[in-house]
């Protein structure tokens, strides 16, 4: 689900969280399958990576290889382009990133992830609730007391437990918080009526006494 679409949508997870205890096994076998995904043409039902959409995303998601490499982070997978045709990315992989560096709090919207190490719970929730975007986030665990916890405290639009892609059904409310969101009201579930929908309020009064019969004023150009 990282990967899908390139990477090229608001709900391609972009960040990873991962607990110190299980880091290093965690990257080798996730290294591993990144270096395993196929890129090619997006026709070929084999392909999971195509080429990124344009010369300037292009230009933009393979500029973050040199600025993850200054601010300290380890390209472990990709880390370049595919062929010499086209826009194609190597699906990438950054590990010992920070929760401060640029790879790891900016959308890149590429087939880019950053692994960050969090030491335990409570800080991989409090490096989510400070992040300024707010979109979708999930959590995997065997464990119902922290996804209880973890769904009543993380201050994101969308949650998902054991779901990659916390996207809800069409006729549940799709949105973020934060930064994430525009505007008062998400455009899908109930909420669409209202983003949809131009009110109209008329306020009347009618005092005793009033003649029966109807009277009309146009308005004049």
């Amino acid at each position: 689900m990282i990967y899908s679409i390139n990477g090229e949508r608001c709900t391609s997870s972009s960040r990873l969280l991962v607990q110190d205890t299980i880091k290093e096994d965690f990257e080798a076998a996730l290294v591993e399958r990144v270096n395993k995904i196929k890129v090619g043409h997006p026709l070929d039902p084999a392909t999971e990576v195509g080429p990124l959409v344009t010369r300037e995303h292009f230009d933009k998601v393979t500029g973050y290889f040199d600025i993850a490499r200054a601010d300290g982070a380890t390209i472990a997978a990709g880390g370049g382009r595919m062929g010499e045709e086209g826009f194609f990315v190597k699906p990438t992989l950054f590990t010992d990133a920070t929760n401060d560096m640029r790879c790891a709090r900016e959308e890149i919207f590429g087939p880019v992830l950053s692994v960050v190490r969090a030491p335990d719970y409570g800080d991989a929730v409090r490096m989510i609730n400070e992040h300024e975007y707010g979109n979708g986030v999930a959590i995997f665990t065997r464990d119902g007391d922290a996804a209880r916890d973890f769904a009543d405290c993380i201050e994101v639009g969308m949650v998902g437990v054991n779901v990659p892609i916390p996207v809800p059904v069409a006729y549940h409310s799709f949105g973020g918080w934060k930064r994430s969101l525009f505007g008062d009201h998400s455009i899908y579930g109930p909420e669409g009526v209202h983003f949809y929908t131009r009110l109209k309020t008329v306020t009347t009064r009618w005092p005793a006494g009033i003649k029966s019969g109807a009277q009309f004023t146009f308005p004049t150009l």
